[in-house]
């Protein structure tokens, strides 16, 4: 599989990934536990975009002036902006359901940021392992694009037909699982995810809503890294515009959280724009959609959609 991904390209960006890790953890430790205003939020939120736009600006530049064709640098950074921006839009559903996991355990809003990022840091180390896994399969079974093709229209319709319904998490396997295999206490001990109590080694809720913020976060990751790969087969691109799109998912969530009410409409968004990207897999060697039409395409729907939501609230909003 051709990839513009050189063995420097891939050391820096891995160096900016643990940089901006330690970065974030940092703060956090200096920071300690408190609610998350939504100045802070706005301000990270726009961090992590500018980041993401200053890198791919950068790529471009890179590709230019390294012997590269114009139009190489053009194509790839078009599909990293692509990439990125279906990523984001997808994550928009994710951050749906942290704000469900963290009602559900009533986790306070002060722990709430520790949680996100620990909780990223496992959805890094997950998605960069099934992005680079998928890389190889497509490299070697071409006809993989078909079956995530399908794959992609099938999620997009069966989520317009759930878009009204809400997840019963006491039913959800992998919580069924832990609470079986681990102990777990009742009540929270600060941030600690394991306490003590009567001499026996306990888990505690954060515990469980780490875990579960990962590996939902995965499960989502089944249906955006093949929506990626239809927009590029490059690894180095499916990967950059995955992480950068993650790192500010705990950012994105503080400005979202108070809004998810606001934006009824948007999971019927997010289901068009899988089907239209399954679509445009399925087609692949027959007629190969632009990368700006698909560009255009996302953002026309995604941002029809939210503002749709806000001129036809939903009855509960409008009282």
């Amino acid at each position: 599989m051709e990839t513009i991904g050189t063995p420097m390209l891939w050391s820096l960006f891995a160096a900016f990934v643990v940089l901006a890790t330690l970065v974030d953890l940092l703060v956090m430790k200096q920071q300690g536990a408190h609610r998350v205003s939504m100045r802070e939020a706005l301000i990270w939120t726009s961090i992590w975009v500018a980041l993401a736009m200053v890198f791919n600006g950068w790529l471009w530049w890179y590709l230019g002036g390294t012997g590269s064709s114009p139009e190489l640098a053009n194509q790839k950074a078009l599909e990293f902006l692509t990439g990125y921006l279906v990523e984001k839009s997808l994550a928009v559903d994710n951050i749906f359901v942290f704000l469900m996991i963290f009602s559900f355990f009533a986790v306070p809003i002060e722990f709430q940021k520790r949680a996100l990022i620990f909780g990223v840091v496992l959805a890094i180390v997950l998605r960069t392992v099934m992005i680079l896994i998928g890389a190889w399969l497509l490299a070697k079974f071409h006809w993989l694009l078909y079956v995530f093709g399908a794959f992609l229209l099938l999620t997009g319709i069966k989520m317009w037909w759930a878009a009204d319904k809400k997840p019963d998490l006491d039913q959800n396997p992998v919580l069924i699982f832990l609470r079986k295999h681990m102990k777990i206490s009742n009540n929270f001990d600060g941030e600690k995810y394991f306490t003590v109590q009567n001499g026996i080694r306990y888990g505690t809720p954060m515990l469980l809503v780490v875990a579960m913020i990962g590996i939902t976060d995965v499960i989502f990751a089944v249906d955006s890294i093949p929506a990626i790969f239809a927009i590029t087969e490059d690894p180095f691109i499916v990967l950059t515009s995955n992480i950068f799109a993650i790192l500010g998912l705990r950012a994105m969530y503080f400005v979202l959280a108070g809004m998810a009410d606001k934006f009824h409409l948007l999971t019927y968004g997010l289901s068009i724009v899988l089907v239209f990207i399954g679509i445009k897999m399925l087609l692949i060697d027959i007629y190969k959609i632009p990368i700006l039409w698909s560009l255009g395409f996302v953002a026309v729907t995604i941002t029809g959609t939210m503002v749709l939501s806000l001129m036809r609230p939903q009855a509960n909003d409008a009282n």
